[in-house]
């Protein structure tokens, strides 16, 4: 091996360095040998020494991956002097339940549990008790019926030995109900699961009827639904899954439901409510289901619905701000109106595109041209939430989360973007939301996506009223430049057409 390549190692910690050093240096720091000058007590003490220090300790992997492997084998011995604590404290308990509650001397049955990695746990029990209780152990002890023969059963490759013990400490408790108050969801599934395993019906009945009553964590709750479904245990779990159950839906009650939820949220009268009320909705409708074809999702006839109601009153609230009087006091309210419309027509519109479903919202739109109409002639201060539309869809359309013919784009710019450009000032100075360059390239790659001579004319009219109205209209230079270079420098012309060969015969002398 080079002596580069050593340095290296050495450097790294892989290799300890074999030549200990008898003085220190900036790079390095020895532990290996430690020098000191002597000196008599007559004489003072040298100035102390600081030794440099290195961000990381010289360490080789092999001492790495010993410390790794100490710590993990301390906690795997202090886990398992809890676990035979609590196996100490449940085989205590069982001998006073069964001395005191049953009246019962020494067992007659010897039951061990073994672990899936050799623990062993022995226990002294009883036949009475252990038949009584459980149709497995019933089973296995009726096999012999002398009076005062002792048996040994054994349970062998248990996933848990302490909840197999404490499970048999069960058999001889009286109030099991009681006995599982403050146990966790999880340490009821391991005890349910043993029950059924050795049909102890007392101990299912007692670890369901918990199961029911108890709240679930959503991890635990998946882990109850796994379990109860490995189970099979029919009718008696029925109590327990109503919770999650649902009944069979039709496309009408769940349309209803969705009607109901989003006309709720749309005609809130709190305003934090409502906003609160629509970040939750539109994050549940963004969920994906594990199963999608069992997944019950609004409808596209539902969202249309609500769009059309909001448009009709938007229609009539700028119909009525048309013909207010400036000094009338109750216009603040109409404004308010206007806005809190505007507001939810973009939040549908937001779940449509989510949804893939907005592009004939987009032909919607683009054919409201009495609302365009009545827009133009308000002031910019009711109107201005209304434009935040048109930039919505711009921004999906450069994104390509909508598609719609070209026709359908152009019809969208014609009707709307005049209305875009007068209200861009007020929209960026009333909301902080407002993401001025976000909305500039939404429109850039909407209007690219028009045919050379659409992206000339729109181009054209945005250029004269930027001279003139500067940061007060959006900044689509981008999208100047290339209309520019496709219409004055890459010039594509039509291709002619090169599919036919011509074949020129002509005869050679010989």
């Amino acid at each position: 091996m080079a002596s580069r390549e050593v340095s290296a190692m050495i450097k790294q910690g892989f290799i300890s360095d074999p030549t200990p050093s008898l003085s220190s240096s900036p790079s390095r720091t020895t532990s290996t040998i430690t020098t000191s000058k002597l000196y008599t007590p007559s004489s003072s003490p040298p100035p102390p020494q600081t030794e440099p220090t290195r961000p990381f300790p010289n360490q080789t992997l092999f001492g790495m991956m010993s410390e790794e492997h100490l710590r993990d084998s301390k906690a795997i011995e202090e886990s398992r002097k809890k676990t035979q604590t609590r196996i100490a404290k449940f085989l205590d308990e069982l001998k006073t339940c069964s001395s005191n509650d049953w009246g019962l001397g020494s067992g007659d049955v010897r039951l061990t549990v073994v672990s899936r990695d050799g623990h062993r746990v022995s226990m002294d029990v009883h036949k009475r008790v252990l038949s009584e209780k459980s149709r497995f152990f019933a089973e296995k002890l009726s096999q012999r019926k002398e009076k005062g023969v002792s048996h040994t059963v054994e349970i062998s490759e248990c996933d848990d030995v302490e909840v197999y013990v404490e499970t048999v400490v069960l058999m001889y408790s009286d109030d099991l109900k009681k006995r599982l108050i403050g146990e966790n969801v999880n340490k009821v599934l391991a005890l349910l699961q043993v029950s059924a395993a050795i049909m102890f019906d007392a101990g299912i009945s007692s670890c369901l009827e918990y199961l029911e009553a108890v709240p679930w964590s959503e991890d635990e709750e998946e882990k109850v639904l796994s379990l109860l479904c490995q189970l099979e245990l029919h009718g008696s779990m029925t109590e327990v899954l109503q919770r999650v159950l649902s009944e069979p839906s039709t496309s009408v009650r769940t349309d209803d439901i969705f009607l109901k939820l989003l006309s709720g949220v749309l005609q809130a009268k709190d305003d934090k409510a409502r906003r609160e009320m629509k970040t939750l909705i539109s994050r549940l409708l963004r969920e994906d289901s594990f199963d999608y074809n069992s997944r019950v999702d609004v409808s596209k006839d539902i969202l249309y619905h609500l769009c059309h109601r909001c448009l009709c009153s938007l229609v009539l609230c700028l119909s009525e701000a048309m013909c207010m009087d400036s000094s009338r006091q109750d216009r603040g309210v109409l404004m308010a109106e206007i806005a809190r419309e505007a507001d939810n027509l973009q939040w549908l519109v937001d779940i449509l595109i989510d949804k893939r479903m907005a592009n004939d919202f987009v032909k919607l739109w683009a054919d409201q041209k009495e609302l365009a109409e009545l827009h133009s002639k308000i002031p910019t201060m009711y109107r201005h939430e209304i434009s935040r539309i048109t930039a919505q869809l711009c921004i999906a359309i450069g994104r390509g989360n909508i598609l719609v013919p070209k026709d359908s784009r152009f019809s969208l710019l014609s009707t709307w973007l005049d209305a875009l450009y007068e209200d861009f000032r007020w929209m960026r100075r009333a909301s902080r939301s407002v993401d001025k360059k976000l909305i500039e390239e939404g429109l850039s790659q909407t209007i690219l996506t028009l045919s050379l001579r659409q992206q000339q004319v729109i181009l054209l009219n945005w250029f004269h009223r930027f001279l003139n109205k500067g940061d007060d209209y959006p900044n689509i230079q981008r999208a100047f430049e290339v209309w520019w270079r496709r219409a004055f420098i890459r010039q594509y012309a039509d291709v002619p057409d090169s599919s036919q060969m011509q074949i020129t015969i002509c005869n050679y002398p010989t």
